[in-house]
């Protein structure tokens, strides 16, 4: 069975299944349905709790040893499972397959893992363990979904914000959620309950963005011009070396040059994909930017590059920076006129 996150409470007011899959990349959401999970079971009588870590080596003979085991303390137990690679390998898919058709009576099983793919999903294992309790997958909010997720938030905290008060605090955390908690947090100490406005937001809460290439690369790909400007400044005064900028950027130019002559040529787009290990959750992103540009277009954009690999070597006039900006913005799709020509010919 399936349930959206903000079903969970709901379901587990009630009686608990033995099975529970928490799947999702983002780090705060998974920790606070998992707590959510667990203070369930203790109240529901999971007087104990096993926990086993998937690590290269695990013995998946652990997991049948405390199925079939009985508890010395409790008549229910919590066995937690943390799978971070996802695949259990054939060995770990025949234990959780076994489980899955005789869990202990009364336990209750809590396995947590990456965004399930649909090849995971597919898997005999995962089916078997889906139909035998509850699957939650889970989504980090989009940067449009962000600000209603954080006034959702704050209202909890009995900080109810005005609109731009929200979108503030988005610009603020980009793509942190956990940044973002903490911030709110930090909020209530400061101002107690009561309404919160812009001001009081941009007063009180530290610069907690998450510089980092790639998600200036995704800002690229994605057209999103002003958000390449934000991220690039911001790892630039983190004092990030321009060169592994650079070379983030290159890598994904090379890659779109490679996948777009091969579209010119009548290649599928699935038989190129799987050529170049494009995995299944970016190809959407690879896809946007493919329409932006056509072949030439990033045949010039990767003789950018080389330009840029002389100027970041001192081997050419410039500033590093400068260039990075421009090609950012060329592979957003701005037109930015006789900048970009010298570099593009």
């Amino acid at each position: 069975m399936k349930l959206k996150a903000e079903q969970l409470p709901g379901h587990l007011a009630g009686t608990l299944a033995p099975v529970y899959l928490v799947s999702g990349d983002e780090p705060l959401l998974l920790q606070e349905t998992c707590d959510a999970i667990r203070a369930a079971a203790r109240a529901q009588g999971c007087g104990e709790r096993l926990v086993f870590g998937v690590e290269p080596g695990f013995d998946w003979g652990e997991l049948a040893q405390a199925a079939a085991g009985m508890s010395l303390f409790a008549a229910r137990r919590l066995i937690e499972l943390r799978m971070p690679g996802g695949k259990p390998g054939d060995t770990g898919a025949r234990a959780l397959s076994a489980y899955a058709e005789g869990p202990a009576d009364g336990d209750v099983l809590l396995l947590s893992l990456p965004r399930a793919d649909k090849a995971m999903q597919s898997a005999k294992w995962f089916t078997a363990l889906e139909r035998r309790g509850v699957l939650i997958q889970l989504w980090a909010p989009t940067p449009e979904q962000l600000p209603g997720w954080i006034a959702q938030r704050m209202r909890a905290r009995g900080m109810p914000p005005t609109p731009a008060a929200a979108a503030a605090l988005a610009g603020r955390v980009e793509g942190n959620l956990l940044a973002c908690v903490q911030e709110i947090e930090k909020m209530l100490l400061l101002h107690g309950p009561g309404g919160i406005d812009e001001v009081a937001v941009m007063d009180a809460v530290a610069d907690s963005a998450r510089f980092d290439v790639f998600t200036l690369v995704d800002g690229a790909l994605a057209g999103d011009a002003a958000r390449c400007v934000r991220v690039l400044r911001g790892l630039q005064g983190e004092g990030v070396e321009p060169v592994l900028v650079g070379w983030a950027l290159t890598r994904e130019i090379r890659l779109l040059a490679a996948l777009s002559q091969g579209l010119a040529q009548g290649k599928k787009p699935f038989a190129l994909y799987q050529q170049h290990r494009v995995w299944e959750k970016r190809q959407p992103l690879l896809e946007q930017a493919l329409k932006r540009h056509d072949p030439a277009r990033w045949r010039g954009l990767l003789r950018f590059c080389a330009r840029l690999d002389r100027v970041t070597k001192g081997q050419a006039a410039g500033n590093v920076w400068d260039e990075l900006l421009q090609l950012c913005l060329l592979t957003a799709g701005v037109r930015i006129g006789a900048l970009a020509r010298p570099a593009m010919q």
